[in-house]
């Protein structure tokens, strides 16, 4: 009988110290994958407005949610750039070695470049002016996704689209539709660039999504977050 025993013990022992193995290995074939982003802009991308950085710690915070990745966002957005900028920004050696290691690149820019070439505000509008400065962001737009891809011929590149601050102004929707016509068309046909659109997130302007005049508040960033994430497959 206490032979018996000791046997069926042994056997439980060896059952599980071969659970326990089974399960090692089973993890080791499933290892944490680590993926980087570099997120590039303005101050919609640096998240001014918010208490953490916007949707860049949004996007940090929800895609590392997945068990088996974790996401490390490089936020490089300025308050205040402009799309010419930028082009200067990611020359920077240090950034297009980001670039060059990342899975994904984002960018949020053209909202300053819009205000700017307005004379600094949106009140008012110049129509030839405010058209101006939408050549100049396309002929820079163009430059700045070859710089990128000429970095990493592969990483998807994602470009979100302007939105209206002053919804109730109808002739500043348009033109704000217009800007991001103007952007679909130059990454029309171009591999692993993806246009997601901002414009329709925003369809009043109330102290519930926006801290100021021009930044969204926590709550705002996070409808930008959920965008990118129901826009895109990660």
């Amino acid at each position: 009988m206490k032979k018996a025993i000791v046997v069926g013990f042994i056997l439980f022992m060896l059952i599980i110290a071969g659970a326990v193995l089974a399960g090692g290995l089973k993890n080791e074939e499933q290892p944490i994958e680590h993926k980087e982003m570099v997120a590039l802009g303005d101050s919609l991308t640096r998240g001014v407005g918010d208490q953490g950085q916007g949707y860049s710690d949004n996007l940090e915070n929800l895609l590392t949610k997945n068990q088996h990745q974790t996401v490390t966002v490089h936020n490089y957005g300025i308050p205040g750039q402009q799309s010419d900028g930028l082009l200067e920004q990611i020359k920077d050696e240090n950034i297009r070695e980001r670039i060059n290691k990342a899975e994904y690149v984002i960018m949020f820019i053209g909202t300053n470049d819009l205000i700017e070439g307005n004379g600094g505000d949106l009140t008012d509008l110049d129509l030839p002016a405010i058209e101006r400065s939408k050549n100049d962001y396309e002929s820079n737009i163009k430059e700045i996704l070859s710089i990128i891809r000429d970095e990493n011929q592969t990483v998807p590149i994602l470009m979100l689209g302007l939105y209206n601050p002053y919804p109730d102004m109808e002739e500043l929707n348009e033109i704000v539709q217009d800007w991001n016509r103007t952007t679909v068309q130059v990454i029309d046909k171009k591999e692993k660039i993806k246009f997601i659109s901002t414009i329709g997130l925003f369809e009043e302007k109330s102290t519930e999504y926006f801290s100021d005049k021009l930044h969204p508040n926590h709550k705002g960033y996070m409808l930008i977050t959920e965008k990118i994430v129901e826009e895109y497959d990660f």
